[in-house]
This record gives C-alpha cells, sequence and structure tokens, in this order.
C-alpha cells in the first residue's frame, strides 16, 4: 500500500509497538529541539485558533532525530488524523492520487523521504498542496479529458534526510521547515529514562548516562542500545542497569565510549591507513569497506564530522589529529607538507 493510517493492528510486531509506545505524545513530551518545539507550537495554537489545518511542515536532518515523532506530535497536538507513506512507495502519480482523494477535513499526510518522490507524482502534489486541488486525466488519446477535483484543506509533513535533492518548487511550497540537530548528553538522558520507565527496565543515573554517552546524540540510537543493555541486564545482571553493566553489554557490542562502532572506526582506519589520511573521495571509501556511498553520507559521516574527526575538502575527506588519537595512531609530522618526492614546476 502507498500509504498507511495511524493505526496500531494486534499484528504488528512487538518493536513495533514499543516503538509507537515510546514516542512523545505531546510538545510538552519533547526534550532537546527547543527552537523547533517553540516555532511547532506557534504554529499548532494558531492554526486551532483560527479552525484551520496547519501549514504545510518540512523537518531535515541526519536519521534518527526524530522526524517522524514530530508529525505524530503535531498529529495530536491538532487532534487530526495522520496518513503515513515514503518517497519511494508512491510510485505512480495514480498512487498519489487515491491517497489525496481520501484525505479528510484537516488532516495530515506525513511522507517520509521526500525527496525520493518522483518527478511525475511532484506534479500533482503541486497544485493539491497550493490550492487543494487535484488534477487526473480521465480516457486516453483524443478522448482524454482533465479533471480538477476540489481536496478538502489538509497538511503536508514532509521528513529528509536530503534537503539538497528536494525539488526547489516542492521545497517552497511547505510553508514551514525545520533542521533536526543532534541532542545534548542532558537531553538523551531524559530520552532514555522516560523509555526505560515505559518499557519497565529498572537503570541507575550511571547507566542512563553510559547509554547516552555512547548514543551519538541521536534517540533512535539510544533506544535499539537500551534494548540491547535491557538483554543484557536480564541475563547477565538480575535485569538491573548499572553504569558497569551498560559498559560491558556496550563493549559487548564493540561500542566504544564515543558511541563509534565497527563501521565507524573501519572508514578512519581506511582513510588513515590505506591513503595516508586523505584527502580522499567518497565513492573510494565506498568501495574500500564495501559500504553505500550514501550510507557512509548519511548514517556514519555526520557523527564523524561532528567529533572533529573527519574534514570535508574539495579533493575528499581527510582524517583530522583527533581521528588519528582516538584510533590510536600517531599523527605524521609532515602530513600537511608535500613529499619530498612530489614534482614541482622548477
Amino acid at each position: 500500500m502507498a500509504g498507511d493510517d495511524r493505526i496500531i493492528g494486534s499484528g504488528r510486531h512487538k518493536n513495533d509497538q514499543e516503538n509507537v509506545a515510546l514516542r512523545p505524545y505531546k510538545l510538552d513530551d519533547i526534550v532537546g529541539q527547543d527552537k523547533v518545539r517553540e516555532n511547532l507550537r506557534v504554529i499548532v495554537e494558531a492554526a486551532l485558533g483560527r479552525g484551520e489545518p496547519a501549514d504545510h511542515l518540512l523537518f531535515y536532518g541526519p536519521p534518527g532525530l526524530g522526524k517522524t515523532s514530530l508529525a505524530y506530535v503535531v498529529a495530536n497536538e491538532m487532534q487530526a488524523k495522520i496518513h503515513i507513506t515514503a518517497g519511494p512507495s508512491i510510485e505512480r502519480a495514480g498512487d498519489l492520487a487515491a491517497i489525496l482523494t481520501h484525505m479528510k477535513q484537516s488532516d495530515i499526510l506525513f511522507i517520509d523521504e521526500v525527496h525520493r518522490l518522483g518527478r511525475a507524482v511532484e506534479e500533482i502534489l503541486y497544485p493539491a498542496m497550493e490550492d487543494f486541488k487535484l488534477d487526473i486525466v480521465i480516457g486516453k488519446g483524443p478522448a482524454a479529458k482533465n479533471v480538477r477535483l476540489n481536496l478538502p484543506r489538509f497538511t503536508v509533513i514532509g521528513a529528509t534526510t536530503r534537503l539538497s535533492l528536494l525539488a526547489g518548487p516542492l521545497r517552497d511550497r511547505f510553508g514551514a521547515r525545520f533542521r533536526m540537530e543532534f541532542y545534548d548528553q542532558q537531553s538523551m538522558e531524559f530520552i532514555i529514562s522516560r523509555a526505560a520507565a515505559l518499557l519497565k527496565v529498572e537503570i541507575k543515573p550511571q547507566g542512563t548516562a553510559e547509554i547516552a554517552r555512547r548514543s551519538r546524540g541521536t534517540p533512535r540510537v539510544a533506544l535499539r542500545l537500551l534494548r540491547r543493555v535491557r538483554d543484557y541486564a536480564q541475563t547477565r545482571a538480575e535485569g538491573v542497569i548499572t553504569g558497569a553493566v551498560a559498559g560491558d553489554a556496550l563493549q559487548l557490542m564493540e561500542i566504544d565510549h564515543l558511541g563509534l562502532d565497527e563501521i565507524d572506526r573501519l572508514i578512519l582506519q581506511t582513510i588513515i591507513e590505506k591513503f595516508g589520511g586523505g584527502p580522499v573521495g567518497l565513492d573510494t571509501i565506498a568501495a574500500a569497506i564495501s559500504e553505500d556511498r550514501a550510507t557512509i553520507m548519511d548514517v556514519y559521516e555526520p557523527y564523524l564530522l561532528q567529533l572533529g574527526f573527519l574534514d570535508r575538502t574539495p579533493r575528499g575527506r581527510i582524517a583530522t589529529p583527533h581521528a588519528y588519537e582516538h584510533i590510536g595512531i600517531p599523527y605524521p609530522d609532515d602530513h600537511d607538507n608535500p613529499s619530498s618526492d612530489q614534482p614541482t614546476l622548477f
């Protein structure tokens, strides 16, 4: 199906049900993203005061920072029904037309990975967002005719990890755009404590801090680590997550004190050991470690850049002295100087 209403049925996987249960329900439940939260509060209160749907919203930023959760929060605050779909799921213009014709007044259409919509689909979406009209063609050949249908006023919420790939005309039709930032340590600890309480897991403050420290400032990662540490504590520590138990569990998963996993360290080691610290192109790194280019750029690279372990240059990626120190390799003194055998003009 191209779309999915927000209904949690008994056939859903247990983890899916847990994910929904762990999501914030109201704007007051959100920690971190303070600017986004307050701006959304203004938009929601103003729309409710006028008795109108909220303006079209676009959330962008690295994966796992809560873009989908914010869409649910807006729907809950607006007391509106939310329809869930994703850009790759809408293959034909007719798929989007079927979704739009089922929209009711003030409903919300959430499109994840909105930058992956096809051009023909976008052409259908433009008038729907701007004028609440749906243009469809009936028949074929000389007998074909264009029909314009009126749509109820609704809200489109888009989410993307690649804002630069979003078509300009589509991007401009979103009335408000919000960039999602990584969360700080205090916010991560609150998210983990709340999730542990909902999961009925006993966790000590030191355990909360240990998981938060290694969660890369990303709630999705934090919740995944919490579940794995819960399993470890259940089987080897009588179900109680202490700082030591969390540290042992995360060490078993090869996640270090900064939250870097095996792939993060492999990327740094490849740049340093195989390519002399860089510069090296992203495609070359992807080929060297047998990983998808987009995965490296969207999932791994943002956090390495945030830590200051990588630099982006016009010639490629460069490992910084901090990366050498973390991997345990001495930083060469002549790294920034041209090689002695480099040919010169004279």
